[in-house]
């Protein structure tokens, strides 16, 4: 980012750290937070052990529809607006965002063949059940954005900086729900609803819904 785009994304993080302090006393239970907590380790265990046997065979399908690495990594935004690296498999061409950062589409023409069914399974996301059991994030929560992007949207999306008072998800309230289909307007609405409501029965919908995209792929974002 640029210095002035830097400093534009420092006073969203300052907002987003005043409206923390307030909704971790207010919103935030002992039970919930234990429920998260376990939540997050026992699926990022299991996820792990379900993906490593077929890795490799995603890994050589990757190399063999494009040129590129198997593993693309990112900078995305976390909670309280902290920049931290995500991991996914690749699932578009290398030179995507030679043009930047861009929103992207259900019908990305940036997406590879292979990257299609990596999207379509949510196979190219199983890489960040590691920056789960890093605590950068959690499997249920908003989407994490770009900093171009969260720079972006923090300036026309009037109370973008709470959609930072969580950690981050694999999947969550949006991404059942439209996922690449929305604008970042309908998006925010959708991830706003989840922090203001999250609980532990709306944290097993969404697991239940996820699931059914997995083995199924009706829906998927």
């Amino acid at each position: 980012m640029s210095k002035h785009a830097a400093n534009r994304f420092s006073r969203c993080q300052e907002n987003v750290a005043k409206r923390t302090r307030v909704e971790d006393r207010t919103v935030h239970t002992y039970l919930y937070g234990i429920w998260k907590k376990f939540v997050d380790i026992v699926i990022s265990l299991i996820g792990l052990v379900f993906f490593l046997p077929i890795f490799p065979f995603l890994a050589i399908a990757i190399k063999l529809d494009t040129p590129g690495p198997v593993f693309y990594i990112q900078e995305r935004v976390g909670k309280n607006g902290k920049v931290f690296k995500i991991y996914k498999l690749r699932s578009m061409v290398v030179d995507a965002e030679k043009n930047g950062a861009q929103w992207a589409d259900e019908n990305d023409k940036r997406v590879t063949r292979v990257g299609r069914f990596l999207r379509k399974t949510r196979l190219d996301e199983f890489p960040q059940l590691v920056n789960v059991l890093k605590n950068e994030m959690s499997i249920i929560g908003p989407r994490p954005e770009r900093p171009e992007l969260t720079e972006e949207f923090c300036e026309y999306i009037a109370g973008f900086a709470n959609r930072l008072q969580v950690r981050p998800g694999l999947t969550g309230w949006a991404q059942v729900n439209g996922g690449y289909d929305l604008t970042p307007e309908e998006k925010f609405e959708l991830d706003m609803y989840y922090i203001e409501n999250r609980s532990i029965m709306l944290d097993l919908l969404i697991i239940f819904k996820t699931i059914g995209i997995l083995f199924t792929g009706n829906g998927a974002r």
